[in-house]
């Protein structure tokens, strides 16, 4: 564990550092800006494996875009990076995207006999509405690639709140959904998994993945840069909550913590 702490550690440095290195090299290249490019890492401390009871400190890089000149959009840790493509004031719609670790059965003794399920690209798009200035709801919709190849959606809500002009309390609900191919390589048990693992054959289904609540602070440090924590909590549902990865070896229970930072800046139109 220590040795993870000071990998990550060392990675968040770096990143930092490129962080800080990028926007120069940026100015340098063009005269005019388009689009302003959110760059940035996360320290994040969470589940081993979803529906795991152990947890790991693992870096999360971030990234975002949105027209140049227009106020910098407010970021849940839950949300895909991606770029509001239409901003039409309090409606915003764009591509979304997510990656998924692979799940290695070396990585916890509660995987073996179970294999591995590579890394996983989600591709898809999301829907922002802001009813008032201080609350948000969005809704991401994506298609799996890799690792599981199945449909996944998040639905949220935040209250955002101002207390200075650089200090922002958010936080609200969270719904996960998926259909059977999204979930099936995570929680499912085949007969050859069965008779590797001990852990009984199952097979799991879609619908509610997960509900739960976040809560986030950030602090503008300056027109650029941001700093933020924030905690993620959320509990299986449905047919993830009745695996026997999870009942036997894991814990509906998931928990996220977490500290990041990020650095905007101006780059030439990309299309």
């Amino acid at each position: 564990m220590r040795a993870a702490i000071k990998m990550t550690a060392r990675s968040i440095a770096a990143c930092g550092a490129l962080l800080a290195a990028v926007p120069a090299l940026a100015d340098q290249r063009t005269r005019s800006t388009d689009w302003t490019l959110t760059l940035g890492v996360e320290g994040r401390v969470l589940p081993q494996f979803e529906g795991s009871r152990n947890d790991v400190l693992r870096p999360v890089p971030v990234f975002s875009f949105r027209r140049a000149g227009t106020p910098q959009r407010f970021r849940s840790p839950r949300d895909g990076g991606g770029a509001a493509l239409i901003d039409n004031g309090p409606f915003k719609f764009g591509p979304a995207i997510k990656v998924k670790l692979p799940r290695k059965e070396s990585e916890d003794v509660a995987l073996r006999g179970l294999g591995n399920v590579d890394w996983t690209l989600e591709a898809g798009g999301f829907a922002e509405f802001w009813p008032s200035d201080w609350l948000r709801t969005r809704l991401e919709l994506r298609q799996g690639f890799g690792g599981h190849k199945g449909l996944a959606g998040d639905l949220s809500a935040d209250l955002v709140v101002p207390l200075t002009e650089r200090l922002t309390l958010s936080g609200g609900p969270r719904l996960s959904a998926t259909n059977a191919a999204a979930v099936s390589p995570y929680y499912s048990i085949t007969s050859g998994q069965s008779a590797a693992s001990g852990l009984p054959v199952y097979s799991a289904g879609g619908g509610l993945k997960s509900w739960g609540a976040g809560a986030q602070v950030s602090y503008q440090i300056d027109p650029g840069w941001r700093s933020y924590w924030f905690i993620e909590y959320e509990q299986l549902a449905g047919d993830a909550a009745k695996s026997p990865l999870v009942t036997q070896r894991g814990s509906i229970n998931q928990i996220q913590v977490g500290i990041g930072i990020t650095r905007s800046f101006d780059i030439p139109g990309l299309w």
